[in-house]
């Protein structure tokens, strides 16, 4: 019962997510963004993780407590949300999407404690669990990018604001399951990184996960520039996501045979070939077949950091660490790219792609030192 509870909460976060991350980008584009604005707004709200998520995190280890602070957390960002409209200015736009990142970003760092937490202790399957906020991404983008064509882009606020609120729903029906409390006396950020295997840890996957920024940020714009409709759009986000789907189900058996570090450095290799290869085409069959490889770029590096967290990370230290891997990985490291990514697509459009080629097999070979046990 408790493993429902949880996966009905990822279902109703990434829906949201997938709405935010596939459409934000041209609600704000028809605000009047221009692509080196849009960039920095994404650069900017996702750096916030590397303040709010370790800071959350260090009280949520001390307190051993997770769901109440993930409760209080997302309804604030979900009023802070509704505020947008209201915004008149780059300005404007930007400080509040500052403040609805950096409530919002620490709730998933906090809810993965708590699920790996459950893994060891209750016997849940991650992959398992976690396919379902997969699902929900597809089916929302699929939705929203068919509703979507030749209307406004207001839909897409709408859209994340319901999800949002049904989130708020799920988190306040969540299992209470509370890792034991940290004990030691300094900040637990500095506890979890004097694991110089962790840091190398953290630098390998930062690299081939922020290889997504140029996909992140202007992968739906540069389709509908070059004629492709918001259907196709959102069908090419879900076959990606369908791909990760497949791998979440067996993800248990995948580890038991390549290992977390191994399944993290093949997915950097992917990467290598993964975006060159969406530069040089905008055929939609060719882009429906590369957009597979998401199954590893994404969700093999994903779910490799799960378990090699889980298996690295003293349990009590847990939220920190899912925190740095959040912060650092999807809110430093990401934060940059998506800055560099605004500038390298205003400047050489789709040809951006293969610069993240270049990043994800950088992070290859970082990761591949941690193959050994």
């Amino acid at each position: 019962m408790n493993s429902r509870r949880l996966a009905v909460y990822y279902a109703s976060s990434f829906m949201m997510l997938g709405i935010h991350l596939v459409f934000w980008p041209l609600w704000l584009s028809d605000r009047g963004l221009q692509a080196p604005e849009i960039g920095l707004l994404l650069a900017s709200g996702i750096a916030s993780k590397l303040v709010a998520n370790p800071l959350v995190a260090h009280f949520a280890d001390r307190l051993g407590q997770r769901r109440l602070i993930i409760c209080i957390l997302s309804s604030l960002a979900f009023v802070a949300f509704l505020l947008f409209p209201y915004t008149d200015s780059f300005a404007t736009v930007l400080a509040l999407h500052l403040v609805f990142l950096a409530l919002w970003s620490p709730t998933m760092p906090l809810m993965e404690s708590m699920v790996m937490y459950g893994v060891t202790n209750q016997g849940y399957d991650y992959g398992r669990i976690r396919l379902w906020g997969s699902v929900t991404f597809m089916v929302a983008v699929i939705a929203v990018g068919y509703l979507l064509t030749d209307r406004s882009t207001d839909l897409v606020f709408m859209a994340i604001a319901i999800t949002m609120g049904l989130t708020v729903v799920s988190a306040l029906a969540l299992p209470d399951l509370r890792p034991p409390k940290s004990t030691d006396k300094r900040l637990t950020l500095f506890a979890v990184v004097q694991d110089k295997r962790f840091v190398l840890f953290l630098l390998g996957t930062a690299l081939i996960q922020s290889s997504h920024a140029v996909y992140y940020g202007f992968g739906s714009i540069h389709w509908r520039n070059n004629g492709i409709t918001e259907d196709w759009i959102g069908i090419l986000w879900a076959t990606g996501v369908l791909a990760e789907i497949i791998l979440f189900t067996y993800a248990t058996q995948v580890l038991k045979f390549i290992g977390p570090a191994r399944l993290i450095a093949l997915a950097g290799l992917v990467g290598l070939v993964r975006w060159p290869l969406t530069a040089l085409t905008l055929d939609l069959w060719s882009l429906l077949g590369l957009q597979f490889l998401h199954a590893m770029t994404f969700g093999a590096t994903h779910i490799g950091a799960m378990y090699f967290i889980q298996n690295r990370i003293d349990p009590s230290l847990s939220a920190t660490a899912q925190a740095l891997y959040s912060g650092i990985v999807m809110g430093g490291a990401m934060s940059i790219a998506a800055y560099t990514s605004g500038l390298f697509y205003a400047n050489h459009g789709g040809d951006a792609y293969f610069a993240m080629g270049g990043m994800a097999a950088v992070g290859a070979a970082l990761v591949f030192i941690l193959r050994r046990k």
